[in-house]
C-alpha cells in the first residue's frame, strides 16, 4: 500500500490537551511504612498527551498540523508548548490562570505501570469563547478537522464547531467521550472504542447485533461513518455502504495507551491527502499496530508506516 504525499494535508485539531509525565525506576523492596513497593526513580520523560498527542501523530506523518486548546499559566503548560514546538506542531494554547494544566503522572518499574496520578480541573467559559474565535479564523486554512474530546471541558462548544466546519465544507472527525453522543450530531466520522460504544448503545451478542446498533447510531446522528476500535479484534468501519473490518495487526502488544490518538490522527492525515475512507482506515490500523509496540503515548512516523505497509 503506497503512502500518499502528506506535505500539504492540513489538519486542524481542537480538544483537551494534557502533559504525560513518566517516572521510570526499579523496585527492590517493600516500604516499611505501608505494604507498597518503593520505586527508586532513575529517569523521567515528558510527552504531549490527549489532543496534543493526536497533533504529534499528525505531525509525525509530515502533515502541516495546527492545534487549538487551553492550558494553565503554569510550568506544565510551558513544557507542553515546548514539546509541541519540538514536534513541529503549530500550537495556539490559550492560557487560563484559573486552571492547572492537566498532568498525568505515571510511575513505571520493570516496564509495568505501578501508579497514575492525575492533576486537572476545567477551563472557564471566557477562555473557551476566545478559542472559538480562533477556530473560526483557522478553519478556512485546513482540509480536515479533528475534535478530540477527553471530557476535560475544552470542547464546550463542540456542536457549534461541527456546524461551522460542515458549513465550510470540511470533514469533521470526532474522538468521543461519555455517554451523550448527541452533542456530536452532524460530524463526518466518530471513532469510539468498544467500551465507549457499549456505553451508548448497550451490549451486543454477535456481529449482526453490533452492526445493527452501530448503523442505528450512525443514522440517528447523521454521520457518514462510525469507526469502532476493538482492541484485539481490530476495527470496524460502518457506513451507508455497509461494514468494513480490519483485523488487528498481529504483533506483541506492549501498551495500548494513545493508540486511539494514532488512529484518528492517521485517518485525518490520509483523508486530507485525498484517500478514500476505507483505504485511510487500513493505514490507520497499521499505524495503531506500530504504536501498541511502544511504551506510553507514542507516535507512528511516516517511515514506520511505510515499513509496516511494505
Amino acid at each position: 500500500m503506497r503512502i500518499p504525499d502528506t506535505s500539504k494535508a492540513r489538519v486542524l485539531i481542537v480538544g483537551d490537551v494534557m502533559l504525560d509525565r513518566y517516572w521510570f525506576g526499579d523496585v527492590s523492596r517493600i516500604s516499611p511504612e505501608a505494604p507498597v513497593p518503593v520505586v527508586k526513580v532513575d529517569r523521567s520523560e515528558e510527552r504531549p498527551g490527549g489532543a496534543a498527542n493526536v497533533a504529534r501523530n499528525c505531525s509525525a506523518l509530515e502533515a502541516p498540523t495546527t492545534l487549538l486548546s487551553v492550558v494553565g499559566a503554569d510550568e506544565p503548560g510551558v513544557a507542553l508548548t515546548r514539546l509541541l514546538l519540538d514536534a513541529g506542531v503549530d500550537a495556539s494554547l490559550h492560557e487560563d490562570a484559573q486552571i492547572s494544566t492537566t498532568v498525568k503522572l505515571r510511575v513505571v518499574a520493570r516496564q509495568q505501570q505501578l501508579l497514575r496520578i492525575d492533576f486537572e480541573n476545567s477551563p472557564n467559559h471566557e477562555v473557551l469563547k476566545a478559542k472559538l474565535a480562533d477556530y473560526a479564523d483557522r478553519l478556512p486554512g485546513c482540509d480536515v478537522v479533528i475534535l478530540s474530546d477527553y471530557g476535560k471541558g475544552g470542547l464546550t462548544h463542540i456542536g457549534e464547531m461541527i456546524r461551522m466546519a460542515r458549513e465550510a465544507g470540511k470533514p469533521v472527525l470526532v474522538d468521543p467521550k461519555g455517554d451523550d453522543f448527541q452533542r456530536y450530531r452532524g460530524a463526518t466520522l466518530l471513532t469510539p472504542n468498544r467500551s465507549e460504544l457499549r456505553q451508548v448503545v448497550g451490549r451486543w451478542g454477535d456481529e449482526a447485533s453490533l452492526a445493527a446498533k452501530a448503523e442505528g447510531l450512525r443514522r440517528e446522528l447523521g454521520l457518514e461513518g462510525l469507526l469502532v476500535t476493538r482492541s484485539e479484534e481490530g476495527m470496524t468501519l460502518f457506513t451507508g455502504a455497509g461494514a468494513h473490518h480490519e483485523a488487528a495487526v498481529a504483533r506483541e502488544v506492549y501498551d495500548v495507551s494513545g493508540a486511539g490518538d494514532t488512529v484518528i490522527g492517521t485517518l485525518a492525515v490520509m483523508l486530507a491527502a485525498g484517500l478514500d475512507l476505507v483505504t485511510a482506515v487500513g493505514l490507520a490500523n497499521k499505524a495503531a499496530g506500530v504504536v501498541v509496540g511502544k511504551l506510553g503515548t507514542a507516535v507512528c512516523t511516516r517511515a514506520e508506516l511505510e515499513a509496516a505497509c511494505a
